[in-house]
């Protein structure tokens, strides 16, 4: 369908400033897309607002023009979730910075959008609070983003990913109506429409004002790095762990590519470069308890054949440790220019059967793929490396990430656990959801946007996108448990 884009644009000059519209086209390349950069599309024009009203205004233009929108945040997601395919109206949340209010004694905090998630630590931790979703792009991803996405993090083995921490929300539907979901109490008497909203992408409406749960600091935090000769000796000590009822606040693995990409990128070897795998595990809570606990783990990772365990108590020698996983996205990109990131799920039982077919896979389809992950709960993010000069190479890519979600399928998993489904893995939903499934699905979608004009064309599948995915159907056991988007 054509728009009027010259109408709707003099109309959105109308309502809001004159800086809070963005025309040119080389300034709309910085749109293009998102932390998944195989796929781009330039919107046609993007907007700016700073306010809810101005928000509504925007989105009520829209659906007097017919136009569809896709909200954006930060673009560091990871499934093309904020890139317009269709003709779109941008709208960016990037101005939408403030903290509208704080409520210490009863431990919440009040923000726009735009707020990057680790201000939120990082304006109460002074008063001995902090803000436990923490994804590894914390320093640059924003609240909105982590709301519609539902991010996780290295801490969502203990304290749970985004939906957790969400108390209440001031959302703008598609039609320009400004409505709250939730409230500032942890129970609420209503429809959970706050936890049908968050991780919905975007479809739903656009979040302008969202109430968190801030977290008491705990006493005592401690970090143990172990290093072992195999990944299934890794995997065996993160069963061994949890099996002991030790709850770390969170478990990473890193592959042996990946130590090697960042010993590389810090130009010394923070981390052994033989081991065939090394494991970060946090443990935080009162002193004695933290004491004994890591005690307890470091055991467990020997009794799993670790060759060596380091422990770091200080707050300095904890982030040397963690600054490694923090930064290894950003050491990949310094062996390859382009990198394609899947998002699979699979029961911690399962973690060495998929990932040693995800090395037969990487052998199979001549492409190198690097792990690193949320071990606690079998998270995988496994970085497959190209070089997007190579003639036919995207669809290489796309068809080993496939592959890749396949064997997560196969045992028991899901699709994404944090990245979201966005265009990216939209033409994989069906292998995970049953028809009627997805069309319960669509008519709560429908509920909130009766004219789609929120996000359209993403995270569910459609004929003309999905027609060759949707002949490759995944059977899964009957016994599994996939878990939803």
């Amino acid at each position: 369908m054509t728009h009027d884009w010259a109408a709707l644009d003099r109309d959105l000059s109308r309502l809001l400033p004159s800086d809070a519209l963005v025309r040119k086209r080389q300034e709309l390349l910085a749109y293009d897309c998102d932390g998944l950069t195989i796929d781009r599309h330039q919107p046609p024009l993007a907007v700016l607002p700073r306010t809810t009203d101005q928000v509504a205004a925007t989105l009520r233009c829209c659906r007097e023009h017919g136009v569809p929108f896709v909200a954006r945040g930060s673009g560091t997601g990871l499934s093309g979730g904020a890139v317009t395919e269709q003709e779109a109206l941008l709208v960016v949340t990037s101005r939408m910075r403030q903290i509208l209010a704080l409520d210490l004694p009863n431990q919440t905090i009040t923000v726009q959008p735009g707020v990057i998630n680790s201000w939120v630590t990082r304006a109460v931790a002074g008063e001995g609070f902090y803000y436990a979703p923490d994804p590894s792009s914390q320093v640059v991803c924003s609240i909105g983003g982590n709301v519609a996405e539902n991010s996780g993090g290295v801490h969502c083995l203990k304290y749970g990913v985004t939906s957790n921490h969400v108390l209440g929300m001031e959302v703008v539907l598609p039609d320009g109506s400004v409505t709250h979901l939730g409230a500032d109490l942890v129970e609420c008497p209503e429809l959970d429409l706050r936890g049908a909203f968050i991780g919905s992408e975007g479809t739903l409406g656009i979040a302008t004002a969202i109430t968190l749960r801030l977290l008491r600091a705990p006493e005592r935090v401690s970090v143990l790095l172990a290093d072992f000769p195999t990944m299934e000796a890794a995997g065996e000590a993160v069963r061994l762990v949890t099996a002991a009822g030790v709850l770390p606040a969170g478990m990473e693995i890193m592959d042996n590519f990946m130590i090697n990409a960042v010993n590389d990128l810090f130009g010394h070897d923070e981390y052994p470069r033989d081991a065939a795998a090394v494991l970060l595990v946090e443990l935080d809570g009162q002193a004695a308890e933290v004491a004994v606990s890591a005690d307890r783990a470091a055991q467990l990772c020997c009794d799993a054949g670790a060759r060596g365990v380091r422990r770091a108590d200080e707050a300095a020698d904890r982030a040397l440790l963690w600054k490694g996983r923090k930064s290894a996205f950003a050491a990949v990109g310094q062996i390859s220019s382009t990198y394609y990131v899947q998002d699979g799920v699979v029961p911690r039982s399962s973690l060495p059967q998929v990932l040693s077919a995800i090395e037969d896979l990487s052998r199979d389809h001549g492409l190198p793929v690097a792990n690193v992950f949320h071990a606690g709960d079998g998270n995988l993010h496994p970085l497959i490396l190209y070089s997007r000069d190579e003639p036919g190479v995207d669809a290489r890519v796309k068809e080993l990430g496939a592959a890749i979600l396949r064997e997560c399928l196969a045992v028991g998993g899901s699709i994404t656990g944090e990245h979201g489904v966005g265009a990216d893995k939209r033409c994989y939903l069906d292998w995970m959801f049953s028809p009627d499934d997805l069309a319960t699905m669509r008519r709560l979608r429908l509920a909130f946007d009766p004219e789609g004009l929120a996000n359209p064309g993403k995270i569910f599948p459609t004929p003309t996108s999905c027609a060759e995915a949707s002949r490759k159907v995944v059977t899964l056991p009957a016994d599994s448990s996939v878990v939803a988007f």
